[in-house]
């Protein structure tokens, strides 16, 4: 590998649609953003209280090519060449009706930026997991520009771009370590032995922890995405009354969650009964009152994120205890992570155990893809990733994969 890389990533796992130019300086083990261009469609998704997956599919074809262009326009140099016109092949393209007819209408342009070649060393893009659909357009276009500037493409498992999230705060990560990984999608407890060596030890066995609080959100009459409400609505409470005023108001209501689990002597989680027991809870509660009141629905909030903390917790417990490891480190990563409650009872159980934390920065815990260019760079710098060339056998054959586990990334045969 070079001194210095530069790697441009794409993101379009989910309902985020990110790009980023990203170069990494070898002898300096630095990472530098040169560009970085993200569109979350969250208020396009409210109306329908969750993500839409075609709707997802049609928004990332919509927004690709303007995304890309302004990420280009920040590394644009005098010294580019033009693309051979014969690697302008929309059939890479042509499943994905809003990515082909916004790429035609820009080559309409002579001076579309797309038309010169950028100087950059490999295109790395989301191949998995997460909805098909919404990855199909990603990889499809990586595909296209791949051959239209002749780069080769490095497919990159999301789950890992949230690990890697951590170097841009944290710059290294000491081995082996403990990665929770938590999201709306994910709940994965994964030993990490190395760069590219996961194992997954534990996980939730139904709706993924960010899914639960969504959900929940929905049965308290919350909107889209419930998260960041239902942690507000508890945070409320903290600052206003102490813990055991708390707890009185929520005896003289009956709100008393389960903690799912937490005795189970095992890693896995379960967050649908959690989900099921508001509703019931909600359901006993309007037997007495057509609607919930503010403070009920903020005492049910509170019940509801101290019951996800606990389980949690019990399970980062269980895994020190038993484990031979004995790991010094805990990455905690994905969009969930942003819940300050959350952060901090980590942050206590790591300082009483003697464990360094390890977290990205606030504007990387949810999907974005500077952590897929810091993947792709990881799985350079370790001669793992999987390296496909326009010309590759693999360049045609490559699909998505909805369900990539981390326990399954790919591992290149040459050296790099």
């Amino acid at each position: 590998m070079t001194n210095i890389l530069r790697i441009l990533s794409i993101e379009t796992s989910c309902d985020e649609t990110g790009i980023s130019i990203m170069e990494y300086q070898k002898d300096t083990n630095t990472y530098k953003v040169l560009a970085d261009s993200l569109n979350s469609q969250i208020e396009i998704h409210k109306e329908f209280g969750g993500v839409f997956p075609m709707m997802a599919k049609r928004e990332h074809g919509n927004n690709l090519t303007g995304l890309l262009t302004s990420c280009l326009e920040k590394i644009m140099s005098n010294d580019q060449s033009s693309v051979d016109k014969e690697n302008i092949d929309f059939s890479l393209i042509d499943r994905e009706k809003e990515l082909t007819e916004k790429l035609k209408t820009e080559f309409k342009n002579p001076d579309s930026l797309l038309t010169k070649i950028p100087h950059i060393d490999y295109i790395a893009v989301t191949r998995g997991p997460g909805l098909e659909p919404a990855l199909w357009v990603g990889l499809s276009f990586v595909k296209f520009l791949s051959k239209l500037w002749n780069i080769p493409m490095l497919p990159i498992n999301h789950m890992e771009g949230h690990i890697s999230s951590v170097l841009m705060e944290s710059g290294f990560v000491e081995f082996p370590t403990l990665a929770l990984l938590i999201s709306g999608g994910h709940t994965e407890l994964v030993d990490v032995e190395n760069w590219g060596k996961y194992s997954i030890i534990g996980k939730t066995r139904d709706d993924a922890v960010g899914e639960a609080y969504d959900k929940v959100a929905r049965i308290l009459d919350l909107s889209y995405p419930g998260g960041p409400l239902i942690a507000g609505k508890g945070q409320k409470l903290r600052e206003k009354f102490s813990e055991s005023d708390i707890q009185l108001k929520k005896d003289q209501f009956s709100i008393k969650l389960p903690r799912p689990m937490i005795h189970s002597q095992d890693l896995d989680l379960s967050f649908s009964g959690l989900k099921t027991a508001v509703l019931y809870m909600v359901r006993d509660l309007k037997k007495t009152t057509e609607t919930l009141s503010v403070e009920t629905v903020d005492l049910i909030a509170h019940e509801f994120e101290n019951s996800v903390s606990e389980v949690l917790i019990s399970k980062l417990n269980f895994a020190h205890k038993t484990n031979q490891r004995k790991y010094k480190n805990l990455i905690v990563a994905g969009g969930v992570i942003a819940n300050e409650f959350l952060k901090e009872n980590i942050q206590r159980w790591c300082t009483k155990n003697g464990v360094h934390f390890l977290k990205p920065e606030k504007s990387l815990a949810t999907d974005n893809a500077i952590m897929i260019a810091l993947a792709a760079i990881i799985g350079l710098k370790n001669e793992y990733a999987q390296i496909i060339h326009p010309k590759d056998k693999e360049f045609l054959e490559i699909k998505p994969d909805g369900d990539w586990s981390l326990n399954a990334i790919y591992y290149c045969h040459a050296p790099l």
